[in-house]
């Protein structure tokens, strides 16, 4: 790579390049990523993904996929499945796949030892007693009226929580710090809690479970994690991370806490509850539902790895939150599909055309060509008739100066077809047009070499042969809110879901799309780029529009 081509680094490879400058072992550099396994991985964690993975690609260092899994009562396999499913389909790898519940008896052991050296508690307070002796950041708190046990009392108490002798919500252990530090979160945290429930993993084995803050630093610590990268939240727990870590370390990789600034999309939701809510009340169809933010989702939708990585690029890190507009993460789906997809013709909104003047029994293949973004893509044939299938918007009897489209009297060429002039329509008892009939110039064939071939019109409208067109069902999705930020808005967010984000249509393809498989990716021609949904029968294939041609949201959005 020339070194004006060279990008600049972001603040995170900054530290990482200073660090190794101050004689960090490059040979030590080890990352993470830690979702906790309750719920599916969404948009935001695709940056915490990107950019772990990203840097242990960029130093060739190893990255561990590490599952926070400390709460039985929300976390369940599946959604373990599902998280590693779309690590791997985002296209990375990890070097070790880990548990935070893997070290429950090396974290009880390390909790024993703040105890027995004065520097732990247990609290026999509820937690709404706790939170309101925590006060604020501009007063004091207020010191536990059990602050003081003595170092055996509180062991005894501590085993007695891991033996099970007590209920849920009568007893905590609590780290000993101080009460009237200005960071709330260094005020006495809880470093236990009393949970008896299943666990996924261990099973009954424990019936107290560690809490995020204790869990996190010391399983990078366990895991000798250089860096670890969380998102911006948690800048103020860092404090607190390093003393957890002062407590038990006895040499080797010392890991650091670094943040970056979360990803928060225009007209999306990324909370994991609210999702939940969305799911649970069947607002949407799972979590793979297309409309949701989630990396199932999306793929389902018909999103690219490549697309959303290549979002991610365009983003990039950044120290401070903001708000990214949705329409950039659209905007790069659309560029690489556009490359990638093939071109086939739909009709999602037919209306009949009958060429009176065409052999009512003549059939001929026209040549159209596959992707003219992609010179190796080449040609197909696709068949024409006397009888074709239009979209019913590509139609008016009486049009505005500028409509480049058909109408009576005017005329349009078909694509990789013949010019086509409107004569006459029919029309049901309600006044609607139920065809169009139509005369063509037989020397107009695309291709053909002959003068009328090269003759200019303005439109050219995309067809499907009635005789040969195959039906499908087109699902067409938008943004699932109709607000930019139903996040903020004051009331409920589901007041903000957009009523017209799906909508279910039947439709005709060209027949070359017979055997396309789920998950395959086309533009349709004029109309958008689609995917082949998981719902897809043998009789009966689904497409997902995944993106418009264009922003269709920008006129409204200016509009507003």
């Amino acid at each position: 790579m020339h070194e004006e081509e060279k990008k600049p680094l972001n603040f995170l490879e900054q530290i990482i390049e200073d660090d190794l400058a101050n004689g960090f072992p490059r040979s030590d550099l080890r990352f993470r990523f830690p979702p906790e396994p309750n719920g599916y991985l969404h948009i935001g964690h695709t940056k915490a993904i990107w950019i772990n993975f990203g840097l242990g690609e960029r130093y060739n260092a190893p990255v561990n996929l590490r599952f926070d899994d400390t709460n039985p009562a929300k976390e369940e396999q599946e959604y373990v499945n599902a998280i590693k499913k779309d690590v791997e389909w985002l296209g990375y790898h990890w070097d070790k796949e880990c548990y935070a519940s893997d070290y429950f008896q090396q974290l009880y052991e390390w909790a024993e030892k703040l105890v027995q050296e004065g520097k732990a508690y247990v609290d026999d307070q509820t937690s709404e007693e706790i939170n309101e002796q925590k006060k604020t950041p501009f007063e004091e708190g207020v010191e536990s009226p059990y602050r003081n046990r003595s170092v055996e009392e509180n062991l005894y108490l501590l085993r007695k929580m891991k033996a099970g002798e007590f209920e849920e919500g009568t007893h905590v252990l609590r780290a000993k710090i101080d009460m009237r530090s200005p960071n709330m979160n260094m005020r006495d945290p809880v470093m236990y809690r009393i949970l008896k429930k299943h666990h996924q993993r261990t099973g009954d084995e424990w019936c107290i479970y560690p809490l995020y803050d204790w869990t996190h630093g010391e399983s990078d610590y366990i895991e000798q994690v250089s860096h670890s990268l969380c998102s911006l939240e948690f800048e103020n727990h860092r404090p607190l991370y390093e003393w957890f870590l002062d407590q038990v370390y006895t040499g080797n990789v010392k890991s650091k806490q670094r943040e970056f600034a979360r990803l928060n999309l225009s007209y999306t939701i990324t909370s994991k509850r609210k999702l939940l809510r969305l799911v649970e009340g069947r607002y949407v169809s799972g979590w793979d539902d297309p409309r949701m933010p989630t990396i199932s989702g999306m793929r389902r939708r018909g999103y690219t790895p490549e697309a959303i990585r290549n979002f991610m690029d365009r983003v990039g890190v950044a120290k401070r939150d903001n708000i990214i507009d949705v329409a950039l993460l659209e905007f790069t789906v659309r560029d690489h599909l556009n490359k990638i997809a093939p071109r086939v013709m739909a009709v999602i909104n037919p209306v009949k055309v009958i060429i009176t003047n065409y052999p009512e029994n003549k059939e001929e293949k026209v040549i159209i060509e596959n992707n003219p973004e992609d010179k190796d893509a080449g040609e197909r044939e696709v068949p024409f008739s006397r009888e074709i299938y239009i979209e019913r918007e590509d139609f008016m009897e009486e049009a505005p100066k500028k409509f480049f489209r058909l109408t009576i009297g005017g005329e349009v060429r078909l694509k990789g077809a013949y010019v086509i002039r409107a004569e006459s329509v029919e029309k049901d008892a309600e006044g609607t047009i139920t065809t169009i009939y139509c005369t063509y110039d037989e020397e107009s064939r695309s291709g053909s070499g002959t003068e009328a071939s090269m003759r200019k019109v303005k439109g050219t409208l995309h067809w499907v042969s009635v005789k040969h067109a195959l039906p499908i069902e087109v699902r067409i999705y938008d943004r699932l809110f109709k607000e930019e930020s139903p996040d903020t808005k004051e009331g409920d967010f589901l007041d903000f879901l957009n009523p017209d984000s799906l909508k279910i249509i039947q439709g005709y393809a060209e027949p070359g799309l017979i055997g396309t498989k789920v998950g395959d990716k086309y533009q349709f021609q004029r109309l958008g780029y689609f995917t082949v949904d998981d719902d897809s029968t043998e009789g009966m294939l689904v497409f997902n529009r995944t993106v418009t041609l264009k922003d269709t949201w920008a006129k409204v959005i200016n509009n507003k």
